[in-house]
C-alpha cells in the first residue's frame, strides 16, 4: 500500500532522516516509533507529501508522491498531532469544507459525512460550533476530516495525546474499528497504546530504521527466549521435574511459594518449533495439578523501546 523507498531528507548539513526504508501493507496497523528528533514528523511528512524529500521514494499505491501527488494524496488521510481544525466552523460546516477541499461529489456527500459521523460518534455536535468542543470530540473532528473521501490509507499522528483514559479507550476502539477497511499508521508516544491496537511496529532513531517486526518478534530477537510466569495448586519438586523434561524449556525455577501454592517463572527456548504451552497444561492436568495463572512475562513495548533506543 505504501512503500517507502531510501528515503533521505536534509535540513541544511543536518540529516533528519537517513536513508530510511519500510513498507505499510495492506489492512495493516503500524506503530511508528521512536523518541524526540528521531525523523519521525519529518517522515510523516513526506510520506503525505507535505515535505520533499532530498532523495528517496514514496510510493502511495502505485503512485510516487512527488510525481503524482494528486493520485497518491487521494488515498491518504491524515490527522497531524494538532488537529487542522477552524473553531469558529460548526462540526458539519468544517466536514462539507474539507469535501469541497477533497472534491468529494456533490451527490455522494450526505451519505457519506452521515456514515462519517456515526462511525466517530459525532452526530450529536455535528452543529455545535468547534471551538466550543472538548479536547476529545475535537479528535474525532480529526479524525472525521481524515476520513472524508474515503481514503484507504490513514496517518494519525498523537490521536490519543492530552484525552481521559476513557477517550484513549475511544479512541483505541476506533482505530481498531477502522483498521477492517483501512491501513493505518500511527505515531504515539503512549507505547501501551501502540502495543495495543498495532500489528507491527517501525522504530526510528537518530534518523535511521532501528527495528522493523511485530511486538512478540522484537521481543524474541532480544531476549532469544519467551518467559513465563505460571502460578498453580499441588507439589512445586513434583511440578518442576515434569515442567524441566518438556522439550522446549530452557529453565525453570520456583520464583514463590506459599503451602501448596506456587508460582513458577519459565524460560521457553524461542529455537523450539513447538509451543510448549499446550504440553505444560497437560502435564499439570494429568498430575491433578490446577492452574490458577499462566501468563506472559516477556518485556512491554516500553522496555522494548528503551532496549534499542538507548
Amino acid at each position: 500500500m505504501i512503500e517507502i523507498n531510501n528515503l533521505v531528507k536534509h535540513y541544511g548539513t543536518k540529516k533528519a532522516v537517513n536513508d530510511i526504508s519500510f513498507t505499510v501493507n495492506d489492512g495493516e496497523v503500524l506503530g511508528f516509533l521512536g523518541p524526540n528528533g528521531a525523523g519521525k514528523t519529518t517522515t510523516m511528512n513526506i510520506m503525505t507529501g507535505y515535505l520533499s524529500s532530498t532523495s528517496g521514494t514514496v510510493i502511495v499505491n502505485g503512485h510516487d508522491i512527488l510525481e503524482e501527488p494528486e493520485l497518491a494524496k487521494k488515498d491518504i488521510g491524515y490527522l497531524p498531532e494538532q488537529p487542522p481544525l477552524y473553531n469558529d466552523m460548526t462540526v458539519i460546516e468544517y466536514l462539507n469544507f474539507m469535501c469541497d477541499l477533497k472534491k468529494v461529489r456533490k451527490n455522494d456527500r450526505k451519505s457519506m459525512l452521515s456514515e462519517i459521523m456515526d462511525m466517530v460518534k459525532i452526530n450529536n455536535v455535528s452543529d455545535r460550533l468547534i471551538g466550543n468542543l472538548s479536547k476529545g470530540y475535537k479528535q474525532r473532528v480529526g479524525i472525521a476530516q481524515a476520513l472524508v473521501g474515503d481514503p484507504k490509507i490513514l496517518i494519525l499522528d498523537e490521536p490519543t495525546v492530552g484525552l481521559d483514559p476513557g477517550q484513549v479507550i475511544e479512541i483505541r476502539k476506533l482505530v481498531k474499528s477502522l483498521s477492517s477497511s483501512h491501513s493505518i499508521v500511527i505515531s504515539s508516544h503512549i507505547l501501551s497504546e501502540i502495543q495495543a491496537v498495532c500489528d507491527r511496529v517501525v522504530i526510528l532513531n537518530r534518523g535511521k530504521v532501528a527495528a522493523i517486526d511485530s511486538i512478540d518478534g522484537l521481543s524474541r530477537r532480544l531476549s532469544g527466549t519467551s518467559k513465563f510466569l505460571l502460578t498453580f495448586r499441588g507439589s512445586d519438586s513434583d511440578a518442576l521435574a515434569k515442567i524441566k523434561m518438556l522439550s522446549g524449556i530452557q529453565d525453570a525455577t520456583v520464583r514463590r511459594s506459599e503451602g501448596e501454592y506456587h508460582e513458577f517463572e519459565i524460560l521457553v527456548s524461542n529455537s523450539t518449533k513447538t509451543d510448549p504451552r499446550e504440553d505444560i497444561f497437560f502435564v499439570m492436568a494429568k498430575a491433578g495439578y490446577p492452574i490458577l495463572e499462566f501468563r506472559s512475562l516477556d518485556p512491554t513495548l516500553e522496555e522494548i523501546f528503551l532496549s534499542i533506543t538507548g
